[in-house]
């Protein structure tokens, strides 16, 4: 099983639009990004993001680029300060999956599957995607896109 961690693109700040929907720069991100994934043959069965505007964009743009038949709902467990409990419903699934989230959650969430204790700075590329494969014992990254 493959999962794909995707850091939602650039968003506009709250005193402009408080549901932060993603810039014009964030929505050039993503559609790259997300152009590039369908190009390594990204095609995930399920796409699941944090139920805020931004991550639901960015996963929009991933779902038309690599997969539109895939399943897309909003997940619990993605919100900035949550722990990385999404793992354990990882747990059995077969199918690649796809989330679109935000930080620093998908970092401690990359850190706990990689079993990586590394103190901060951050090991997850902001606006980027990181891939990880689950092996025989546990979580191994595979690649990773940077937004620059």
């Amino acid at each position: 099983m493959l999962l794909y961690l995707a850091h939602h693109g650039d968003a506009v700040g709250p005193g402009e639009d408080p549901q932060r929907p993603l810039s014009s720069l964030g929505r050039a991100q993503v559609d790259r990004l997300s152009e590039q994934a369908a190009q390594r043959a990204v095609r995930p069965g399920a796409i699941w993001h944090s139920g805020k505007l931004r991550a639901r964009q960015t996963a929009e743009a991933y779902w038309r680029a690599c997969n539109p038949l895939a399943e897309f709902s909003a997940a619990r467990w993605m919100q900035p300060g949550d722990p990385p409990l999404i793992a354990e419903r990882l747990l059995g699934e077969t199918r690649d999956i796809l989330l679109a989230g935000h930080m620093p959650h998908l970092d401690r969430l990359l850190r706990h599957l990689l079993a990586d204790p590394t103190p901060l700075p951050a090991r997850f590329p902001l606006n980027g995607l990181v891939v990880v494969e689950q092996v025989e014992t546990g979580w191994e990254e595979r690649w990773r896109l940077d937004a620059e």
